[in-house]
């Protein structure tokens, strides 16, 4: 959506294929950034309740996002990126460009012709362009020479959340989790403590002993 808003800002009429359903939220909720709101939410409520509260706050800062094309998913933010690892999109302007026109929301792809696409509901439109925002697959093993740590299918460590951070030998592995900015704290995190005990573990046994001589 970042995209679309880059483009409105240097006089493009973009449009935006939406084809699943999506969860949009302000950037910012009561003084504080969304993210950090939910991870001081995560620490005292569960994790539906704190879904629930996004989505009220975000119904009153928003308003109704489906009717613009925008529906949301049955589940809760916080819950679909555990799930499933999509993430819900923070928003920075792009809704009120969808809101005024700017921007403007399409269903699926039908068909392509030279200069024209086609939409599922029957709209033809001219296009100078078309952006594939298809996201991106990890390629870690192609150039990693560990075997153990990551899975060759999809690139992920191959211990699921919370206990893929760490592999052998001083390997660690952050924003694997699915889970946004809040997994890649909690991965820093825990790495920061095992270098804390590693790094005391081996200044406890490269002290050098001490001898005393007393002479009389």
């Amino acid at each position: 959506m970042e995209v679309c808003l880059d483009l409105c800002h240097h006089g493009a009429m973009p449009s935006i294929v939406v084809r699943d359903t999506v969860h949009i939220l302000p950037r910012e909720m009561l003084g504080r950034s969304t993210f950090g709101l939910s991870i001081w939410l995560l620490k005292w409520l569960p994790i539906t309740l704190v879904d629930s509260l996004l989505l009220i706050l975000s119904w009153l800062i928003l308003g109704d996002t489906s009717r613009l094309g925008l529906r949301r998913p049955r589940m809760g933010p916080l819950q679909v990126k555990n799930l499933s690892g999509k993430t819900p999109v923070l928003d920075v302007g792009t809704f009120d460009k969808i809101k005024s026109g700017d921007i403007k929301v399409r269903p699926s792809i039908k068909r392509l012709k030279r200069n024209e696409v086609e939409f599922v509901d029957g709209v033809v439109e001219n296009f100078d362009a078309i952006i594939l925002a298809t996201g991106y697959k990890s390629n870690v093993p192609s150039w990693l020479k560990e075997k153990e740590m990551f899975s060759q299918k999809d690139g992920l460590p191959r211990r699921p959340f919370p206990n893929g951070w760490k592999g052998e030998n001083g390997l660690y592995a952050v924003g694997f989790t699915k889970r946004g900015l809040l997994g890649t704290s909690m991965d820093a995190t825990r790495i920061a403590m095992d270098i804390e005990t590693c790094w005391k573990s081996d200044c406890k046994h490269s002290l050098p002993s001490t001898s005393h001589l007393t002479q009389t």
